[in-house]
């Protein structure tokens, strides 16, 4: 099932007039990928992974990737990203058991926040299946105050920037 022809125009906005659907993201619009394995409760009772499953792809995927680079201890850590936004279109169905890969990319990096890309990917596919964005705000864990992004922490964000035009 192609998604894109259930809404070609895609969505009316609370004004009545057409949005445009944002182009699907393919594989070179991302600077690194997570392997993840679908489970059987990820399907829903229509078949394919459940809407809300890909929110917890990306913050896997996002948070695996700091916690190998060693600026992550979900635990101890005495600052942390919170997401305080997130968004997801969907294109094609992912349905288990299925390897899905999410591409990662640091869209933008503030003093205390950073937006994600993020693309699920079938395993080996050319075009996202879903893609997204979500955004981290730094808060110091014991006061939840909004801080600045640890420079260790930067230099990994910096590293998932790309150069040149991304959708």
């Amino acid at each position: 099932m192609d998604y894109n022809k259930l809404i070609p125009g895609y969505t009316n906005r609370q004004d009545g007039t057409m949005a445009e659907r944002e182009a699907r993201s393919q594989r070179q619009d991302y600077a690194r990928f997570v392997r993840i394995t679908t489970r059987w409760h990820d399907n829903d009772i229509y078949g394919h992974v459940n809407n809300v499953v890909y929110y917890a792809f990306f913050d896997t995927a996002v948070n695996q990737l700091l916690v190998e680079a060693g600026v992550l201890d979900p635990v101890l850590s005495p600052v942390i990203g919170l997401v305080v936004e997130t968004r997801c279109s969907y294109f094609a169905p992912v349905a288990f058991p299925a390897v899905i890969e999410v591409g990662v990319r640091v869209e933008h990096l503030g003093n205390a926040s950073v937006r994600y890309a993020l693309g699920i990917f079938c395993d080996g596919a050319a075009e996202a299946s879903a893609q997204g964005a979500f955004t981290h705000v730094y808060v110091t864990r014991a006061s939840g105050a909004s801080t600045r992004i640890p420079e260790a922490t930067r230099t990994v964000l910096a590293a998932l920037q790309m150069q040149g035009d991304v959708p």
